[in-house]
């Protein structure tokens, strides 16, 4: 915030996917919480919406529009990071693919006997993993060398239980978590946190084929015991508290914010 103040004021974060949902929210968030933001993402016109709204409530930042399915792009946006602001000192990433990308790429979304070697290292060997592990890799060495850091994933309640399709999916949120869970008791001697969010249905393009069943009263209390899909604000609020120093005593977890989803055994019944 433009007077110093704020729950992460004085940080520099870094946040991929930053043009949407819960990247955009954020993004936006930690800026209007002090830090200064740097946002990527492919879509340069909707990261510039999520700038001006940074900017709007006293917020700065900036934002470099790349593809982290290009190896070099990560390398580029912690370098830009640190040469406009000197430091990084949280990385949120968040990019990744949901049910929308399945209807795009057919196949990908699917369990193992319906999906193709192709559509399985579309998803594994593509950004729901990969492009995490660039922009981890790229960050880590600037966190060690300042002796502190933290990092947050944007993983899914799916990599905590399991689903009846998007196996590649799952396998990616699976891996996150338990990335998440590595590099916590590896990093933790020389300051660097790592936790990581695992949302539900959370409204967003990403789970677009999804959302309409929360329209039908019977649909959504079986699916979410809360009755309603999350709100990319609410994924937010998780991202905040745990790249914050709020959280300084939690690292490797797996923070679920699902409604109450994969509390319970069995769908709700009538």
């Amino acid at each position: 915030m433009s007077d110093g103040s704020g729950r992460v004021a004085g940080k520099v974060a870094v946040v991929s996917g930053a043009s949407s949902g819960i990247g955009r929210a954020s993004f936006e968030m930690l800026g209007r919480e002090g830090a200064k933001g740097v946002g990527t993402a492919r879509r340069e016109e909707k990261l510039n919406e999520a700038l001006e709204a940074v900017r709007a409530a006293g917020g700065e930042g900036m934002v470099i529009p790349a593809d982290l399915e290009d190896e070099t792009t990560a390398d580029r946006v912690i370098d830009a990071a640190i040469e406009a602001y000197g430091q990084v000192d949280i990385l949120v990433c968040n990019a990744g693919v949901g049910w929308q990308y399945g209807e795009e790429h057919p196949g990908t979304m699917g369990p193992v006997h319906e999906a193709s070697l192709e559509n399985w290292r579309d998803i594994v060997g593509g950004v729901d993993l990969e492009g995490y592990f660039t922009m981890i890799h790229a960050a880590l060495p600037h966190m060690l060398e300042r002796g502190r850091g933290s990092i947050v994933s944007v993983a899914s309640m799916a990599g905590l239980t399991g689903l009846y399709d998007a196996h590649a999916y799952t396998a990616t949120k699976g891996a996150l978590v338990n990335l998440t869970r590595s590099m916590a008791i590896t990093y933790a001697k020389q300051g660097v946190r790592a936790n990581c969010v695992c949302p539900g249905f959370i409204d967003t393009p990403l789970i677009e084929p999804a959302i309409d069943l929360f329209r039908d009263d019977a649909t959504r209390w079986a699916m979410v015991p809360l009755g309603r899909a999350g709100t990319p604000e609410e994924m937010a609020y998780a991202v905040l508290y745990l790249a914050s120093d709020e959280s300084s005593y939690c690292t490797g977890t797996a923070l679920l914010a699902d409604g109450g989803c994969i509390s319970r055994s069995f769908p709700a019944a009538g």
